[in-house]
């Protein structure tokens, strides 16, 4: 059982940046991916960047590709995603994402998840 808590959502203005942490507790030896994800009331969980915890691999949605970047750091079960040029449409609850198998976009493939944080960017 790996437990998720997340920090670091806000409110920002257009433009702004903001960063996203999640720690993670219990089972973390069997941590496959980390990732980020988020969701509108009008939209269904969305991918936004991967993180392979033993290759380092990363992936992104297209639309933060060079705005957005994840990391990690493995001695502390932690995961972030610093935003930049932050922008309405990112406004949504991000949450944090454990897979213990190699899938990385599909949110039905991850095994545990955080409890969201809310990011909202004022136009």
């Amino acid at each position: 059982q790996v437990q998720l808590v997340e920090s670091g959502g806000g409110l920002v203005q257009t433009g702004g940046s903001l960063r996203l942490s999640c720690t993670a507790s219990g089972g973390t030896f069997s941590i496959f991916t980390m990732a980020w994800f988020r969701q509108t009331p009008a939209k269904e969980r969305e991918f936004v960047a991967s993180l392979g915890w033993s290759s380092g691999r990363t992936n992104y949605l297209h639309s933060v590709n060079g705005r957005f970047t994840i990391s990690g750091d493995v001695a502390k079960n932690s995961l972030y995603l610093q935003m930049n040029s932050l922008q309405p449409e990112d406004t949504a609850v991000y949450y944090c994402a454990v897979n213990l198998g190699p899938g990385v976009t599909n949110p039905k493939s991850y095994d545990y998840w955080g409890q969201g944080t809310q990011v909202t960017v004022s136009s």
